[in-house]
């Protein structure tokens, strides 16, 4: 049975290609393939009329996180994953693929946007070192700090 895990990040400023969290296998091979199966994004800051538009792309790369975050398996007893996860503001922006884009939505600033894959519609990640899944805004009405949390497994 496969283990499921969740990561988190917290008050990131959105923007133009602003990468909120990205969910790589740091291992030099790989023998797991992650599956993102939910997506939570809202706002942190005061309410206002704003908007985001956020994308979910393949990455081959991580570059330069703001932080690194070690995603906690939901069994408590369950053993610890391959995948990592970079958070927070990046200097070097992640690597995506061109045209790869797995999921596209826009949240205003008010409102909590949740997204719950379909039984067999996952978003799956390459079993290849540093490749994973980013969820970055892709533009902004204004600069807005954002929360997100993604529940994957392996």
């Amino acid at each position: 049975m496969a283990e499921r895990f969740s990561t988190h990040c917290q008050g990131v400023a959105s923007g133009t290609d602003k990468t909120l969290i990205n969910i790589f296998n740091p291992a030099a091979t790989p023998t797991k393939r992650g599956r993102i199966y939910d997506i939570m994004v809202g706002s942190v800051a005061t309410p206002a009329d704003q908007a985001a538009k956020f994308l979910v792309g393949r990455t081959t790369a991580n570059q330069t996180e703001g932080a690194g975050y070690v995603p906690n398996n939901l069994d408590p007893a369950g053993p610890a994953g391959e995948y990592d996860s970079g958070v927070g503001v990046y200097s070097v922006e992640p690597t995506y693929t061109a045209s790869k884009e797995l999921l596209a939505f826009s949240v205003n600033q008010r409102a909590t946007f949740r997204w719950v894959a379909a039984p067999g519609s996952e978003l799956l990640m390459a079993a290849t070192q540093n490749y994973g899944a980013g969820l970055k805004t892709k533009s902004s009405t204004s600069t807005q700090a954002y929360e997100a949390t993604i529940l994957f497994e392996e």
